[in-house]
């Protein structure tokens, strides 16, 4: 037992709760408050009934006192001082919380900039559209359009891993750039889905028969990330589409969901195919708007590889029969 713990101890070895109150440096009642959750057993009672505390009461006061300067609740505080969670757990449980506060403050900031910083024409529309997220913003919405977009009869875990590569996250310290990009996807996707199948703002789709049959979009949606993995590394060294490895994977990805089989025709009639699809350009444009670092090139988004894509089917179709085979190469 200290020396300070045995100053102002009674007879009977006990603090009263002024007294106690007195050297922790508060008041008589948060001792009762903490006394009275259950955190700051009393020793005994007096014979008029007052709370009289042990001589350990100081420091466990003091303990409490420090838990609830980082901010913990009560019932954290509680489980810690006895032994039920581990402070390192509970710590960690708080840097998380106060992290995502964080961040909702930046997207408040970044929020209010940006409509602080436009003409007073623009101020309206963008009230508008900040106004429908939250903050930080929800990618709830954009999850719920890519499960409407994607054909069905697809497997569950094909669709879950095509919804985590194309909703982009938000970012913890966006720009007001970033929150206007962001609140347009939201827009965006909240109107009605162009679904696959379906004439896009009333567009005429020709009708295209390719050679095969039994259309499987899960196997089409599980082997693209192969060549859009390879696209992008053409984007990120800044080549022109072309023929070779990316396309071959991209058009063995089409023909292994047609069943059917790779060759100049099926090239021809996948580039008829594709050009008659509905397109969401404008998503990918501000999901690259959205994921845009602040410094350093951007990374190319799944968009972005399947426009090089088609773009070097394109080429190698209007090159003719010799140049639209597999393993074709840029001349």
């Amino acid at each position: 037992m200290t020396a300070e713990r045995d100053a102002g101890l009674g007879p009977d070895g006990l603090w009263s709760i002024g007294r106690l109150a007195e050297k922790a440096g508060v008041t008589v009642k948060t001792v009762r408050f903490y006394s009275d959750r259950g955190l700051l057993p009393e020793a005994a009672r007096s014979g008029g009934g007052h709370r009289r505390y042990g001589p350990d009461a100081l420091d466990r006061l003091r303990l409490i006192r420090s838990l609830r300067a980082l901010d913990l609740p009560v019932p954290d505080v509680g489980r810690v001082i006895d032994g039920q969670d581990a402070l390192e757990d509970i710590v960690e449980g708080q840097l998380r919380d106060v992290g995502s506060r964080l961040t909702a403050l930046r997207w408040r900031e970044a929020a209010l900039r940006l409509l602080h910083d436009c003409a007073p024409e623009e101020r309206a529309e963008r009230l508008c559209l900040v106004g429908a997220l939250g903050t930080p913003p929800s990618t709830a919405a954009l999850a719920r359009f890519w499960r409407r977009w994607l054909p069905a009869r697809m497997p569950a875990r094909v669709v879950a891993a095509v919804v985590e590569r194309a909703v982009p996250q938000p970012p913890d310290d966006p720009s007001p750039a970033q929150v206007l990009a962001f609140a347009r996807l939201h827009a965006f996707v909240s109107g009605p889905c162009p679904a696959p199948g379906h004439p896009e703002h009333g567009r005429d789709q020709p009708e295209v028969h390719l050679p095969g049959k039994g259309y499987r979009p899960g196997v089409l949606y599980e082997a693209l990330p192969e060549a859009f993995g390879l696209a992008a590394a053409q984007l990120g060294a800044g080549r022109a589409p072309h023929g070779g490895e990316a396309l071959d994977c991209f058009v063995a990805a089409h023909a292994a969901a047609l069943n059917a089989r790779d060759g100049a025709a099926f090239r021809r009639g996948l580039h008829r195919m594709l050009a008659a699809e509905p397109r969401l350009d404008r998503y990918w444009r501000l999901t690259a708007e959205v994921t845009r670092p602040r410094s350093g090139p951007p990374e190319p988004t799944p968009g972005a590889a399947d426009d090089w894509l088609r773009a070097a089917l394109a080429t190698a179709v209007q090159r003719g029969p010799s140049r639209t085979g597999p393993a074709s190469t840029p001349t």
